[in-house]
């Protein structure tokens, strides 16, 4: 085995490549929210007056979610500005969630999209074009 000088970085690894962690350790292996399901477009807001910093047993990427939905964010958005996967965020928003550090507001439902005849005509009429 080959010993490693300090400073020397795995030949697998560049400068580019940033910290090599599985998403599953940031969630502790859970796949699924403790609170909730988050649909892609809900919004979120961090509670008034939350100090993400003084809450015991935050990991920093609830912090980072924290600070981050100071202005209302969608789940999505999240998920792009902290370069984590959707399925992660949806479960550390679960956490923040069950604390009472966050809100969700879910998008309308879907009672005012139109209707599959309009959508079938419209799709009809482009094949048409």
């Amino acid at each position: 085995m080959r010993a490693e000088q300090p400073g020397h970085q795995h030949e697998w690894l560049d400068g580019a490549a940033g910290p090599v962690v599985r998403p599953y350790t940031l969630t502790g292996g859970r796949v699924r929210p403790a609170v909730g399901g988050f649909d892609l477009v809900a919004f979120v807001l961090a509670a008034a007056g939350v100090d993400p910093y003084g809450q015991p047993g935050l990991q920093p990427e609830h912090r980072r979610l924290v600070e981050c939905a100071r202005q209302p964010v969608a789940v999505v958005d999240l998920a792009a500005d902290l370069d984590l996967a959707l399925g992660v965020v949806q479960v550390l928003l679960g956490d923040l969630l069950a604390r009472g550090l966050v809100t969700v507001h879910e998008p309308p439902a879907a009672a005012g999209l139109p209707d599959d005849d309009i959508l079938k005509a419209v799709v009809s009429g482009l094949r048409a074009l």
